[in-house]
């Protein structure tokens, strides 16, 4: 296969992909969109491209979102208090 052949398909799946990824996620907030997309794989970087915002919007939920998990698994349980 010559270079340009391999780069037209590297597109046409990237397009699959993306077409994928929005029904998998369709429906839900973004911040749900973002966390999905982050645990199967996807860098910053892609989740922007997919989602239509920025790579530095899908870093700062990324960021909350493990503050967060980080804050429910250092919170006293009932019978710690």
């Amino acid at each position: 296969m010559d270079e340009k052949t391999v780069l037209t398909l590297v597109a046409k799946l990237d397009a699959i992909i993306k077409l994928m990824v929005l029904g998998m996620t369709e429906g839900k907030p973004q911040v749900e969109k973002i966390a999905l997309l982050s645990s199967v794989g996807f860098p910053p970087k892609q989740i922007a491209q997919v989602l239509g915002t920025t790579p530095n919007t899908v870093r700062v939920v990324l960021s909350a979102l493990r503050k967060k998990a980080s804050l429910r698994r250092k919170a006293p349980t009932e019978r710690e208090v």
